[in-house]
């Protein structure tokens, strides 16, 4: 019983610290935060020749024009952004986090298996990182028949 009071006062010590260090402007001010499946628009103040992305399945860059690049969260994670000017020099080179988006979604748990919800403001399945495989693959199989019957009725009206 002791031992179980002790690691709880201790938890209750940390919890907080991380809380802080969460919110603390100074550590994320070089991190450019993006969410799954969302767009954000990115510029830099030079013309740039070169965009690396660490991991391209956590995040992928798409050049608009030379001082322009739209990111897109692909998956949750951490990767990187570098990019080079004409003289191979960094122009950029910052943290990429991906997270996931909570607006308008809930998230169903029964005991280890999670399906996620999009509610707006009607509730109905969506496509979600971390869902439970029956629920992620039933959802996907039925987007990829939907879109499937859409691209032959297009095909059938050209």
């Amino acid at each position: 019983m002791k031992s179980i009071l002790t690691a709880a006062m201790a938890l209750a010590l940390l919890v907080p610290a991380i809380g802080q260090a969460a919110e603390n402007p100074e550590q994320t001010e070089d991190k450019v935060i993006v969410t799954v499946d969302r767009a954000k628009v990115f510029r830099i103040s030079r013309p740039a020749r070169t965009v690396i992305i660490g991991n391209p399945s956590i995040a992928d860059a798409t050049v608009e024009d030379n001082t322009t690049l739209v990111l897109t969260g692909r998956s949750f994670g951490v990767t990187n952004l570098i990019i080079l000017d004409e003289q191979g020099e960094p122009i950029i080179d910052r943290t990429v986090v991906v997270r996931g988006h909570e607006t308008n979604t809930v998230r169903i748990y029964r005991r280890a298996s999670r399906e996620t919800l999009a509610c707006a403001p009607v509730c109905e399945p969506t496509l979600t990182i971390g869902d439970d495989e029956e629920t992620f693959s039933f959802a996907s199989d039925q987007i990829k028949a939907r879109n499937s019957l859409s691209e032959e009725n297009a095909a059938v009206q050209e």
